[in-house]
C-alpha cells in the first residue's frame, strides 16, 4: 500500500499526515509518528510513502493555524477505527471550533450516557488530531485532561480557536 505522506511546521511543533485515495488517513505530531506508523502498518499491510501534499492539506492546516477555523470543512476522512470509534469521531467534528464539552455529554451525544470512559479511550485512539477535534473534549469539571498531543498543545488549540472565534470559556487553563 502507498500512501501520501507531507509534513507541516505547524505553531506547536512539526505535524505528519498520510493521505490515502485522495482521504486523510492520519495527521499526527513527528513525535508520535512512531506510535502513529505500526498502526497504519495493522490497517493497510507493508507500507510504501510518497512525498507529496496531493488533497491540499498542508494549505488547509496553513489556513486553519492562521485562523480560518473552517478550513477542515469538507475533509474526507479515512480514520478506520472500530464502528463505536467511528461514532465518537463522527461527533467530535459536529462540536463547533471554539467550543467544548465533556466526556459525558459526548456520551450522551452519541446514544451511550454509560459510555464517558470508552469514549475517552477513542478519543485517545484518534489517528486524525485537529481535523478529529478530540482536544474540544474536557473533564466534566472543566479542566483539560489527557491529549495524545500533550496538554499543552490541547490549551494551545482551544486558546486558538477562542480567539478566533470570540468564544467565551470556563476552562481551567
Amino acid at each position: 500500500m502507498t500512501l501520501d505522506l507531507a509534513e507541516f511546521p505547524s505553531p506547536i511543533g512539526k505535524i505528519l499526515l498520510a493521505t490515502r485515495d485522495g482521504a486523510l488517513c492520519t495527521l499526527e505530531f513527528r513525535e508520535r509518528w512512531p506510535h502513529r506508523h505500526p498502526r497504519l502498518t495493522e490497517r493497510f499491510g507493508a507500507l510504501d510513502f510518497r512525498p507529496r501534499d496531493p488533497t491540499g492539506m498542508c494549505n488547509r492546516l496553513a489556513a486553519y493555524f492562521a485562523g480560518d477555523l473552517h478550513a477542515f470543512d469538507g475533509v474526507a476522512l479515512d480514520a478506520g477505527g472500530t464502528p463505536f470509534q467511528q461514532r465518537v469521531w463522527a461527533a467530535l467534528r459536529e462540536i463547533p471550533a471554539g467550543e467544548t464539552i465533556s466526556y459525558l455529554t459526548l456520551a450522551r451525544r452519541i446514544g451511550d450516557p454509560t459510555a464517558a470512559r470508552a469514549v475517552g479511550a477513542a478519543n485517545g485512539a484518534n489517528p486524525i488530531a485537529i481535523v478529529v477535534p478530540c482536544h474540544r473534549v474536557i473533564a466534566s469539571d472543566g479542566r483539560l485532561s489527557g491529549y495524545a498531543g500533550g496538554v499543552h498543545r490541547k490549551r494551545w488549540l482551544l486558546g486558538h480557536e477562542r480567539a478566533n472565534t470570540g468564544a467565551q470559556s470556563s476552562l481551567l487553563l
